[in-house]
This record gives C-alpha cells, structure tokens and sequence, in this order.
C-alpha cells in the first residue's frame, strides 16, 4: 500500500502515533490530528522528506464538533478523497466503582470514546461514499467485549466503538466502504498514566510482570487489515498478549 490518504485521530502518541510513522515509512500521505502537535510538526518534517509524502497537522479535540466542522471546511482539496480514517482519540480515565467515580472523567470518555468517533465519521463517511471507496478502522478494546469492575463507563465506551462499527459495516453494505473494528487487550502506551491521572509509579504497576503489547504491535495489524484486497473485509481484530486471556484473566510472573 503507498501513496494512500489517511486521517488519523489522537496521533500524538501510543498506537496513534505509532501508526503515523508505520503508514508514512510505507510512503503515505498523513492528515493528523491531536490536541498536543508540537512532536508531531517535527517529525511531519522529516517524514516528508525521508519518505516523500505529504504531512499536515491540525491542531483538534474530537469532542468539539464545531472544531470538526470547521477543519472539514477549511482543508485544502487534496484531502477531499480520504482512503482511510483511523479513529484512534480515546482514553479511559478513573478506576473507581460507579457510585465513587467523577463525573468530569464519565463525561469525557463518553465524549472522546462514542461521541467524538461519530463527529469524524459522519465527515469522513460522507466524503468516502461520494467517491464509493474507502475504509474506516476504529480502535476498540477487549474492554468492549466483557465488562470489568471500577471501569464501567470505559468499557461501556468501548462496547459503544464495537456496536457504531458494526452498524456502520451494516450501513455500507452496498458500497465498497470497509468497516474494520480493532479491539487490544494490553498496550503499554501513555494509556495508563492518562487512566490515572499522571500517577506514573500506579501507571506502571499494570505492565509489571507481563510482555505487554506496544503500539507498534497495534500499528502492523492496522496497517495488515488496512492492505487486504478490495474484495477482502476483516471485520473485526481481537489481540492480547499471550498472557492475557480476557480483560481480567491476566498472568503475572
């Protein structure tokens, strides 16, 4: 795959960013969006001239629709025709049962999770039907399939990504638009510090005693279901590390 268009969401770090350099080293063109861009303005420049491709980067919390809106408006028409939207901006926040957690993080992984995906999809879809080509890949989590104690609203979030891709899969039937829902288990990223608020010591306790996943991990399967034939529809990608067999059955040396 080369010379692709592709959005990506939430690209700053982890698997967002990790897909960002895979899919620019294979010599595509890069839309990416984050609310910290500082690290992404520089290695925009030197992926442009290593690879040859185009990088631009846009300043966007996917919460605001407003924002989106005016993005979509103001692009330059080389991105009228996306291939591939990677909706990658989430997090889970708090670790506390529901009559204990915070209100402000319930409302912005709601946000961010469910209804930030939905703002760029209907922009992106939109675009993708007028062309009838194009794939959207969400990033779930295992957190989507079976719900665990003190992250309920987090997994309720990503069993919300599981259900919007599978009724898009559903909408778009009649087109050649791939839907492809990515649902990790363990990823040693910055997951974990956003999760706890920058209490780094509790942050690394969780990867403790385990070969955790990493972002480039997540980012070679994306770039694998993003490569398949036209024909050819992967649905749905389930991946944990060998030791975790489901979001709570997790073996620690």
């Amino acid at each position: 795959m080369k010379n692709e268009k592709i959005i990506i969401t939430g690209a700053s770090s982890g698997i967002g960013f990790s897909c960002a350099s895979l899919f620019a080293e294979k010599g595509n063109n890069l839309l990416l969006l984050s609310r910290n861009i500082e690290k992404l303005k520089k290695e925009a420049a030197k992926w442009e001239k290593d690879f040859g491709i185009r990088v631009d980067v846009y300043s966007l919390d996917v919460r605001d629709y407003q924002a989106i809106d005016k993005l979509f408006s103001q692009l330059p028409d080389f991105w009228n025709d996306v291939d591939i939207l990677i909706n990658n901006a989430g997090l889970a926040l708090g670790l506390e049962k529901i009559w204990e957690g915070d209100r402000t993080d319930w409302d912005t992984m709601i946000d961010t999770n469910i209804k930030g995906l939905l703002y760029m999809s209907r922009f992106v879809v939109q675009k993708m039907r007028a062309r009838n080509k194009g794939h959207i890949i969400n990033i779930g989590s295992i957190a989507g399939t079976q719900v665990y104690e003190n992250g309920v609203v987090y997994c309720a979030t990503k069993a919300a990504v599981k259900f919007i891709s599978d009724g898009l899969r559903i909408e778009l039937v009649d087109t050649p638009i791939k839907v492809t829902n990515i649902q990790p288990g363990l990823v040693e990223t910055n997951f974990s510090i956003v999760r706890f608020h920058n209490d780094i010591k509790r942050a690394e306790k969780v990867y403790q005693g385990i070969e955790a996943l990493s972002g480039n991990d997540i980012a070679e399967i994306i770039y694998f279901v993003a490569d398949t034939k036209p024909h050819v529809q992967i649905a749905e990608v389930t991946v944990m590390p060998t030791n975790q067999a489901s979001p709570i059955s997790i073996y620690k040396k």
